[in-house]
């Protein structure tokens, strides 16, 4: 099968060349690849002509009118690498019978590791002490942090990533608290107390998000949870951007209730990441003064990027596509309607 991979960078296409090579099929790659640098849109559609199969990543368009044009060229599978799903519109993939297949679980490990690591560095800023030392400067003023130990951490999602930041925690001796529909097990094996949303914004010294971005959870933190939170919370998000409203966290940095932000993603990521923009003015005034603030931390959506992670990611990709060839999905990896109503 022929499969168009949309919006693929250099540093994927090995991972991807080898997955494919090494999938069952004999002497031959499983799939023909066909690469493209090219995000997926309505203006991009007709790149992916003569492909029963499209591949893409989190700043693709899989929005209603764009189905229907890869629908209408005989596109049937849509292949995330990816394990969120919001960037496409499930409800008219199952009306066109297209089917939807994702990468549930590639390293939880790398998004919660990435996620404490931005907690580590906004705390005992790591970043300014870099630059400053860079410049001969070795004084400390500015740069005192807090003992993680004994804090309080409220964790909101406790799937596979939100049960590794809950282990790495309690590891540093922190009370870590959670809040999920579903409480898992594991997590209540750890130690970990879910509360009620408003007791966990209330009691939190830190909050880390790591649910998906669904109807339920977009904008969950906006003006009303960011107005009940302790005063110099710190709010991590490496899940999905629209989980937090980025107005209203910008006037709870300006009037001093938040103490730090560490942000992997942002609702309007689509047009800044994963590409170099160093030579043009950033078009996106909301993204410009969320980076003006001294005590925000932004990274490019990099709380994936290792390679466990990345090899994980392709090889399921290439599963994912062959086993549709043949008929024989796992059906833990196909995206339905019961998804986005959870």
């Amino acid at each position: 099968m022929r499969l168009a991979v949309y919006s693929t960078k250099p540093y994927e296409r090995p991972f991807l060349d080898a997955a494919n090579a090494a999938a069952p099929g004999g002497s031959r790659p499983a799939l023909e690849l066909l690469y493209l640098d090219a995000r997926l849109s309505a203006s991009t559609v007709g790149l992916a002509r003569g492909c029963p199969g499209v591949s893409i990543f989190v700043g693709d368009d899989a929005s209603a009118p764009v189905l229907r044009e890869l629908h209408a060229i005989g596109v049937r599978l849509l292949a995330l690498r990816s394990a969120g799903f919001n960037h496409v519109d499930i409800e008219e993939a199952d009306r066109l019978g297209v089917t939807v297949l994702r990468v549930p679980a590639y390293s939880p490990h790398a998004v919660a590791e990435h996620a404490v690591g931005l907690m580590l560095t906004l705390n005992r800023k790591f970043h300014r002490a870099f630059n400053r030392v860079r410049e001969q400067n070795f004084a400390l003023d500015g740069l005192m942090g807090f003992d993680m130990h004994a804090k309080t951490v409220g964790v909101i999602g406790t799937g596979k990533i939100g049960e590794v930041v809950c282990r790495i925690l309690t590891g540093f001796g922190c009370r870590v608290i959670a809040a999920d529909p579903s409480p898992n097990p594991a997590c209540v094996a750890l130690g970990v107390h879910y509360v009620p949303l408003a007791d966990l914004y209330a009691q939190s010294d830190i909050i880390t998000l790591h649910c998906p971005l669904t109807p339920a959870t977009h904008h969950l933190i906006g003006h009303s949870a960011l107005g009940v939170m302790k005063p110099g919370v710190m709010l991590i998000n490496s899940s999905r951007g629209g989980v937090i409203d980025t107005r209203a966290l910008i006037a709870a940095l300006k009037r001093g209730a938040v103490g730090s932000v560490g942000l992997d993603v942002y609702e309007e990521e689509g047009d800044l990441f994963f590409r170099d923009l160093s030579s043009q003015p950033i078009q996106d005034d909301v993204f410009t003064r969320l980076m003006s603030f001294p005590n925000v931390l932004i990274t490019a959506h990099q709380g994936f990027f290792t390679h466990e992670a990345v090899t994980a990611i392709a090889k399921t990709t290439i599963d994912n596509a062959s086993a549709f060839e043949r008929g024989d999905i796992n059906p833990e990896n196909r995206v339905t309607l019961g998804h986005i109503a959870r």
